[in-house]
C-alpha cells in the first residue's frame, strides 16, 4: 500500500467523483480510477461503490480513510516542520464560531496580519460541531470553540469567556411572557452549534414548548428574524449589545452558571506547533493582569 494511493482515496471520496479528483491531482481520470483498483485489489474488497451520481465509499473505504487522512496529515506536517526555522510564515487554517469571527477576531486577524504577513491565513466560521470535526481530521490546524470540550486527542484553552443572554423582540419584556406562548420558535445557527443546544435545554428546563427550529446561517439573519418577532436566540452580549442599544431586540439576563461560557482554542494534542500557530496563538490570549503597588 503505498501513500500515492491512499492520497488519490482521499480525494476521490472527499469529491465523490473520479472526474473531479483527477482534476484536482492534476492527472487523468483513467489514472486515478487504475490506482484505486489496485488498491482495491491488494486489500481485496471494494472501496468504492458507482452510482448515477458519482461514487461512494464501502464500509471498507470508510474504515481506511481516517488512516489516509491522518498519514497525509503526518506528510504535511513533517514537511513543514523541516521548513520550520522559527519565523512563522507558510500557510495556518484557522476556524472559529461564527460569533466569534464577528466579535473577537478582527483586531487578532489584523494584528497577526501586520506582524506576519508571510502567513497565508484562512479563517473558517462554522458550528462547535463541525470545527471539532474539521481539527480532529487535520482540516484545522486549530479552532476557537465553545468549551470545554474534553477530547483526549485535542489540546485546549481558554481565550474569551462570554456572558450569554436570551434575546427577544421588544414586545417580550419579561422572561415570564414566554410562558404563555404556544410552541415558540427559536432562530439558531444550524445542528451543532453549542449555544443552539445551551438554548434548548434552557427553555426545556423553565417547561417552554418549542417548535421546530429555523435555522440561519448569518448572524444578521437571525438578529433580524428575532427583532420582526419571528422567535428568540441565544447569543453572546457583545454581539447582541448594538441591537440591543438601538431598541431592536431586547436581551434578558440569566444566572451565571446559564450565562457564562468560556471560548477554547483546541488543536491536535499530538501534533507539533508550528511557529505560525505559535503566533498566533501568543496574539490571540488575553493580556494578562497587571498588579499594581499600593502605598
Amino acid at each position: 500500500m503505498e501513500y500515492a494511493d491512499l492520497r488519490v482515496l482521499e480525494a476521490v471520496a472527499r469529491h465523490g467523483s473520479m472526474n473531479r479528483a483527477a482534476a484536482e491531482l492534476h492527472t487523468v481520470q483513467s489514472n486515478v480510477t487504475t490506482r484505486i483498483r489496485v488498491l482495491e485489489d491488494e486489500i481485496g474488497t471494494a472501496l468504492f461503490e458507482r452510482n448515477s451520481r458519482g461514487v461512494v465509499l464501502t464500509d471498507a473505504g470508510q474504515r481506511l480513510l481516517p488512516y489516509a487522512t491522518r498519514l497525509a496529515a503526518l506528510l504535511k506536517e513533517a514537511h513543514d516542520a523541516a521548513r520550520d526555522d522559527g519565523t512563522p510564515s507558510g500557510s495556518l487554517r484557522v476556524g472559529a464560531l461564527e460569533t466569534t469571527a464577528a466579535l473577537r477576531l478582527p483586531p487578532i486577524l489584523s494584528a497577526y496580519a501586520q506582524a506576519y504577513p508571510e502567513v497565508g491565513l484562512v479563517v473558517t466560521a462554522g458550528t462547535s460541531a463541525g470545527l471539532i470535526a474539521d481539527v480532529l481530521e487535520h482540516r484545522l490546524d486549530g479552532a476557537f470553540v465553545a468549551g470545554p470540550v474534553h477530547h483526549a486527542d485535542l489540546a485546549e484553552e481558554a481565550i474569551f469567556q462570554e456572558e450569554l443572554m436570551l434575546v427577544t423582540a421588544p414586545v417580550h419584556r419579561r422572561l415570564d411572557d414566554l410562558d404563555r406562548q404556544r410552541e415558540l420558535k427559536i432562530i439558531v445557527f444550524r445542528s451543532g452549534c453549542s449555544y443552539r443546544q445551551r438554548l434548548e435545554n434552557l427553555l426545556a428546563q423553565r417547561g417552554i414548548q418549542i417548535a421546530q427550529p429555523l435555522e440561519f446561517g448569518s448572524l444578521e439573519t437571525i438578529v433580524g428574524c428575532v427583532a420582526a418577532g419571528v422567535g428568540i436566540t441565544l447569543l453572546p452580549k457583545a454581539v447582541i449589545l448594538p441591537a440591543w442599544r438601538e431598541g431592536r431586540v431586547v436581551a434578558h439576563e440569566l444566572p451565571p452558571e446559564e450565562a457564562r461560557v468560556d471560548t477554547v482554542f483546541i488543536r491536535p494534542s499530538k501534533s507539533r506547533q508550528s511557529s505560525a500557530l505559535a503566533a498566533f496563538l501568543t496574539i490571540a490570549r488575553p493580556a494578562p493582569l497587571k498588579l499594581v503597588a499600593s502605598d
